[in-house]
Order: C-alpha cells, then sequence, then structure tokens
C-alpha cells in the first residue's frame, strides 16, 4: 500500500529510506500547520514499521491486523498521547503514564511506538518529562511528536529528534487533487482557499458542507453588524458567547476574515493580488476595503488573535467577545 500523503513525497521517500537502510532514529519530529498531513505521515510511518507483510521494503500492507488497529489507533504497541482538547494542555503525568509503557517490551509489534500529538500544547514539565526519555530511548521504542512549529518545544526536545517540517501545498495543485475527489472545479477552488493549502483541512471541510455554509453566515453576520448599534452588538455577543468551543470557531472565522480585509486592502494600495481565503465573499471584502483602512484591518488582525489566545486561557467569553466587537469600525449602512 502506497503512503497517502499528497503532497509529502519527499518525507515519505526519507522515512522508507531509513526503514529500509536499518537507519530509523529513535524520535522524529513532524511540523506544520493543523491538516497539513502530520498524524497521516506519522500513521503511515508506524505502520511501515511494524507491518506483518509489507509488500516492499519499507511499505506496508494495510490489511494485516497491525495495520488495521494502528490505522484507528487500537493497537496495544502504540500509545497515543495528547490534550483533552485542541487548545488544551497536555500534562506531565501523561508523559510519566508513556514512560511506564515504552518500558516494556513489545508484545506483538517490531516497535513499541509513542503518538505525541499536539506537543506544542505540552506544558514546561511534561516537555522535560519527555526529554529525560529522548535522552535515554528505550530499545525497540520510537516517539512520534507532531507540532504546529519547532519553535514552541524547547530546543533541546528539537535537537534530539530528526525534524520534518512540513508545508501546505500549492493551491492550484491542491484544486486539482479536490476535482479528482469529484469536487466541481469552483468548489474545490474555494475548498483549497478555505485550507490553506492543507489537504486534510480540505477534505474534512468536503465531508462537512455544513460548516462551510456556517462559516459564511457567520462573516455576514460580521458584515452587517459594521452598520449596527453598540447594543445590537452586545446582544449578538451575548447569543454566541454562551458555548466556548463554538466561540473559539467564531473567532478563527473573524480571524480569517480581517486578515483578508487587510490584504484586499493592502493590494488596493499596491496593485498586487493575493488570495483571499474565503474566495465566496470576495465581492462584500473588496468592497469594504474601500471603507476599511489596512491599519483598522491590521488591528483588527490583532486584536482577534489575542482573543484567540485569551479564549484558551479561560477569560470570560462574553466580556472579551464584547471588547472585541466594541473595537470594530462603524459603518453606515
Amino acid at each position: 500500500m502506497k503512503w497517502n500523503v499528497i503532497g509529502h513525497d519527499w518525507a515519505a521517500r526519507l522515512l522508507r529510506r531509513h526503514i529500509i537502510r536499518d537507519e530509523v532514529r529513535h524520535a522524529y519530529l513532524f511540523t506544520g500547520p493543523p491538516g497539513v498531513g502530520r498524524r497521516t505521515l506519522a500513521l503511515n510511518f508506524a505502520m511501515a514499521l511494524n507491518c506483518l507483510a509489507p509488500p516492499a521494503p519499507g511499505e506496508f500492507c494495510g490489511e494485516c491486523r497491525v495495520c488495521r488497529q494502528m490505522s484507528v489507533l487500537q493497537h496495544s504497541d502504540l500509545s497515543v498521547v495528547q490534550a483533552e482538547k485542541a487548545g488544551g494542555v497536555l500534562k506531565v503525568e501523561q508523559i510519566r503514564d508513556l514512560q511506564h509503557s515504552l518500558a516494556l517490551s513489545p508484545y506483538e509489534a517490531r516497535y513499541r511506538v509513542a503518538l505525541l500529538l499536539r506537543f506544542q500544547e505540552a506544558n514546561p514539565n511534561a516537555q522535560n518529562a519527555l526529554l529525560k526519555t529522548l535522552e535515554e530511548a528505550p530499545q525497540r521504542a520510537i516517539l512520534l511528536l507532531t507540532a504546529d512549529s519547532a519553535e514552541e518545544l524547547l530546543p533541546t526536545i528539537v535537537s534530539r529528534c530528526e525534524v520534518l517540517r512540513l508545508r501546505p501545498m500549492p493551491l492550484q495543485s491542491l484544486a486539482r487533487q479536490l476535482e479528482e475527489h469529484g469536487l466541481s472545479a469552483q468548489d474545490a477552488r474555494l475548498l483549497a482557499h478555505l485550507s490553506g493549502g492543507r489537504l486534510g483541512t480540505a477534505l474534512r471541510l468536503k465531508d462537512a458542507p455544513e460548516q462551510v455554509e456556517q462559516r459564511r453566515v457567520v462573516i455576514e453576520d460580521l458584515i452587517r453588524l459594521l452598520s449596527e448599534s453598540r447594543r445590537e452588538r452586545f446582544a449578538y455577543a451575548e447569543s454566541i458567547a454562551r458555548d466556548r468551543e463554538s466561540l473559539r470557531e467564531i473567532f478563527q472565522v473573524w480571524l480569517s476574515f480581517w486578515r483578508d480585509l487587510m490584504l484586499r486592502t493592502a493590494c488596493s494600495d499596491s496593485g498586487d493580488s493575493l488570495p483571499l481565503v474565503n474566495l465566496d465573499m470576495e465581492a462584500e471584502i473588496s468592497s469594504l476595503a474601500k471603507r476599511v483602512s489596512i491599519a483598522d484591518a491590521r488591528m483588527r488582525v490583532a486584536d482577534t488573535e489575542k482573543g484567540i489566545t485569551r479564549l484558551d486561557s479561560n477569560f470570560n467569553a462574553r466580556l472579551l467577545t464584547e471588547v472585541l466587537m466594541l473595537d470594530w469600525p462603524h459603518l453606515s449602512p
């Protein structure tokens, strides 16, 4: 079975070469934005390491018991460690539990594999605890870490890992791939832009069209509220701040909108044209770019980024939302 890592063939070749030459490192770090394929590549590597009937050196069959169980994160020799939710905290107790597991010999597979997802969410104690394991790696154990970027981790951890930096695909290349998955050219182009070139994110959006539509509704609400009173904005803030997880998604949509507006405003000054994320809202964004300054759009981007960070730090959700909306520009209808 071929590795399903479209856009990351170079990484798959490197990992296959390590297996074929028996040069497997004790730890690997896969970095890149969420949805770019970090977990898929790490899991394929784990299966190629442990497949019971590889069709070729460095490959995996995808059908044996080990491959099937690892593909769904259920194998006894695979440990998955991550924060309880995205934006949460990976705790030192989880690393200590992992260390006990890695000290055991593999039950069935060739290697025990530890998959540490979103490791940038590990607190300092957890990172320091893992450092000891990296320095004295158990035999027959492989650690596979994923993170948004190496810069978010302790340099001593990064230095003890083979680092594979995964990057999004060019938008046109991703759109062509999505057309091969049955999407129309228009829908494929939209999802390529919404995903920022990340195949995994694009495929998830393909299977959840309601999320694409909800994003559009959130942006339409934002544009409408730019000409509404403070009272209307506060009423809206109250309605969306009840569910923290849902509010975080709304903040992310707001961030993509303000970034698009900032880019389009900058392009109006320079004459260049940079790709938007919310491609289906291009007409509305272009119209607003004539009424909002680049300085104001840039400030909204910075404020929304801070808002997401503060939301993850358990600030009062409603108050945080009200403050963000209070600083939005007020435009005449």
